[in-house]
């Protein structure tokens, strides 16, 4: 069983960085590498930085789970930004006693002409 998730370490609220990392995609209980068949706890949000706040990494994380895992947090929809800020990927594993990371990668954004549009379908 895995656990994946993809979050933005750089998404910035001002000097007070409350709700520095926000997640866009949450899966457990994954059989085997088969996502498809995974829990999901957030549907996928594209990335979509902020106009004026440069680059943004956006982390991918994998970690094996200890066995299936009842997760008590909240489902989030792909429909809502509601509920991801000020998630924290550490806190999370901690929780799940999942240990270290078995795999990770990274891609960068910024900001262009397909964010508004995102915005939009958000209702943000």
């Amino acid at each position: 069983m895995l656990v994946t998730d993809i979050h933005d370490p750089d998404n910035y609220d001002g000097p007070e960085p409350v709700y520095r990392e926000w997640h866009h995609w949450l899966v457990g209980n994954i059989p085997g590498g088969d996502v498809s068949k995974g829990e999901v706890l957030s549907g996928y949000i594209g990335s979509g930085p902020p106009e004026g706040t440069g680059i943004h990494r956006y982390v991918y994380i994998v970690y094996k789970q200890p066995g299936k895992l009842v997760f008590d947090e909240k489902r989030l929809t792909n429909k809502s930004i509601d509920g991801r800020a000020a998630f924290s990927t550490k806190k999370f594993a901690e929780k799940y006693n999942l240990g270290a990371p078995v795999a990770g990668n990274f891609y960068r954004a910024q900001f262009d002409s397909y964010v508004p549009l995102l915005y939009k379908s958000l209702g943000a």
